[in-house]
This record gives C-alpha cells, sequence and structure tokens, in this order.
C-alpha cells in the first residue's frame, strides 16, 4: 500500500507500506478522499515533535472493507468520515459532552500500525494516516453518514469544516445580529466565516494578507475584507464596527502575535476564540489589567467543540441544504505524489484546500 510518510525531513516520501492485521476493535478503511490540513504542514515543519515514520493525514472520507470481530459501530460497506479524536462514549469526557477530549486520544495516536520498507513500525497521525491509500483504525474514529455528497468535499468535514463551523456554532455561540472578525482565512477559516453567516451574524469580516483569500471570504459569506497591509488590522475592525471591536473575534492562524491582534479586536465584553494551533513551546501574554477592565472572554477551540457523532451529520445536512458550501473550499484535486506540492501551495496562499484522490 502506497503512502505519504514523515521522514524526518520537510518533504513527505512516499513509500510502500504493509498494515498489520486488524485488531478487535480496529476497521480498515479504503480511503477516497483526504484533505491536506495546515496540521499536516505544521507537523512536516516541526510545530509539534514527531519522530520519523508517520503516515500523515488527519482529515479525510472512505469506504469500510473490513472490520474486526468486536466493531460495532460501522460495518463493512459503510460510508464513513475520520474523526483525528475518536469519541469512545464511555470515558468521562464522552459522557460529560466532550467527546472532543476523549481519554482514548493519546492510546490512538500512538498505536504503531504496521511495518515500512526497511522493516521499521510506522505509526500514523492522531491514529489515522489519511495520506494513504487505505488506512486501519481504531472503530471509535470513524463516524458513518448516510449521504450523497462527493468525497473530496466530505473528507472535509473531517477536520477543516468542524473545527471551523464548530468554533463558530459550539465554542463562541455566535449569536445573530453580532459582529464576527476573522483572523486567518484559509481552510480553517473559511469554516468559520460560514459558520458565523450560519449563525446569523450581522457583520463578518475577514482578516487576510492574502489577495485570494480575501477574495474568497467574500463568496463564503464575508461582508467585510480587511487586508493588514493597509494599515492597522485592530484599528479597521474598529472602523468597521462603531469604534468598539468585534463582538467576536477568531484567531485562525496559530501564532501568539495573531492571538494578541484578536484579542484587541474584541470589544469590551466581547469574545476571543484561539482556533489556531501554535507550535507546541510557544507562549503567549494577554495584559492583566486589560483581563480585568475589558471583561473579555478567551476561549480555547479544540476541534470546534466538536460532539462528531452528532456534528458530521448535522454538517452533512446543512451542505445537502445548500447552507454550507463545501464545493468551493476544495482549491485542487491532485493525486498522492503531489502532497509535497499541496504543502507549497498552502504555504503561497495559492489554496483554500487541496484534497488528495488517491484512486
Amino acid at each position: 500500500m502506497r503512502a505519504a510518510v514523515f521522514v524526518g525531513s520537510e518533504q513527505l516520501a512516499i513509500e510502500n507500506i504493509k498494515p498489520a492485521d486488524p485488531g478487535p476493535q480496529d476497521v480498515v478503511v479504503e480511503i477516497q478522499a483526504s484533505g491536506v490540513c495546515h496540521s499536516d504542514l505544521s507537523l512536516a515543519r516541526g510545530y509539534v515533535p514527531l519522530p520519523p515514520g508517520f503516515v500523515l493525514g488527519h482529515e479525510g472520507t472512505g469506504k469500510v472493507v473490513e472490520v474486526g470481530k468486536e466493531v460495532s459501530r460501522v460495518r463493512k460497506g459503510d460510508r464513513v468520515i475520520a474523526s483525528f479524536i475518536p469519541a469512545c462514549g464511555n470515558c468521562w469526557y464522552c459522557q460529560h459532552d466532550q467527546s472532543n477530549h476523549c481519554d482514548l486520544e493519546s492510546e490512538t495516536a500512538f498505536s504503531p500500525r504496521g511495518t515500512r520498507e526497511d522493516g521499521s513500525p510506522y505509526f500514523a497521525m492522531t491514529g489515522l494516516g489519511t495520506f494513504a491509500e487505505a488506512m486501519t483504525c481504531n472503530q471509535h474514529s470513524l463516524v458513518k453518514v448516510e449521504t450523497d455528497v462527493p468525497a473530496e468535499q466530505l473528507s472535509l468535514i473531517g477536520c477543516g469544516v468542524t473545527t471551523g463551523v464548530g468554533a463558530a456554532l459550539n465554542t463562541a455561540e455566535v449569536l445573530p445580529g453580532s459582529t464576527v472578525a476573522v483572523l486567518g482565512c484559509g481552510g480553517v477559516g473559511t469554516a468559520v466565516i460560514q459558520g458565523a453567516r450560519i449563525a446569523g451574524a450581522s457583520r463578518i469580516i475577514a482578516v487576510d494578507g492574502q489577495p485570494l483569500k480575501r477574495e474568497q471570504a467574500k463568496k463564503f459569506g464575508a461582508t467585510d475584507v480587511v487586508d493588514p497591509a493597509q494599515g492597522d488590522p485592530v484599528q479597521q475592525v474598529k472602523d468597521l464596527t462603531q469604534g468598539r471591536g468585534a463582538d467576536y473575534s477568531f484567531e485562525v492562524v496559530g501564532l501568539p502575535e495573531t492571538m494578541i491582534t484578536a484579542y484587541n479586536m474584541a470589544r469590551k465584553g466581547g469574545t476571543v476564540c484561539i482556533v489556531g494551533m501554535a507550535r507546541a513551546d510557544a507562549t503567549v501574554t494577554f495584559p492583566a489589567f486589560q483581563l480585568f477592565f475589558e471583561e473579555k472572554r478567551i476561549l480555547g477551540s479544540k476541534y470546534g467543540t466538536a460532539h462528531v457523532r452528532r456534528d458530521f451529520q448535522r454538517f452533512v445536512d446543512l451542505i445537502e441544504t445548500g447552507r454550507l458550501d463545501v464545493s468551493h473550499m476544495v482549491s485542487r484535486k491532485i493525486k498522492l505524489d503531489q502532497v509535497n506540492e499541496a504543502f507549497r501551495a498552502m504555504e503561497a496562499g495559492e489554496v483554500i484546500r487541496s484534497v488528495i484522490m488517491p484512486g
């Protein structure tokens, strides 16, 4: 089986790997589409320390082709979306409506999945490894869906759509008629914009330095765009919100400096939602007096505070009824061998999402 493997350099290597036989709780999925997410790029660039031998990819969809003897959630032939955080349904977090913190997360992320050509074991990003022709994963990392939505669109629900739309609807709980600023308008930022639109925000301000992303943001629901090169973005947002700042600001970049910028974009009593994944060793400092005096809420948003067994089908339904536009989030459909080119295009700001179609 062919897969894109992290080998310790910034370029992934396409290797022939041999998956292990599925265990009792495992499912083999034939990958039909896999989105190339910024988190994949971040791992390849060392944001989170990662040893060589990982098959990257965590945003995908496919068809179940084999199940272990104890699998009960899916059956052969089911159409499934991969969830990069499992949802076991039994741990304390799952039982308290916080399945995005499921106790199985670490266990599934660091389980060996087979051997590489040199005989060494390989692992799979978040226990998935969707940059491959097939993957073997725990049943709790899969959600069955009933839909005819094309695979390239369905794959994005596994991360970008859920992380972004979920941040607006679940984490921040954007209210109708509110003002929203989104700092960083790639795949996840675009989904935040759509989540704010679905929630009924009256003004959605897209902030990004890339012309393509600003133009695309308008198509997804942004009412205004801000180019940081044209002046202080905080002041530009305030000028669009009667001098106050936004009711909600979303940081979707993952840098300490842009987190501070997003904080300053929110009005007094507003909500600041941190969606971007920073480096593991990064820190951010907020002004102590302002934290007290301006009474802003700072929220972290992991996987859009999603309950995947509820939200995946909900997002599918929104796509099917035309309220959530995923088709235009797919900038390019590529082959597995083009994954490094997809990273380059992402860094250059040329795409919203590239999607690998292994077949």
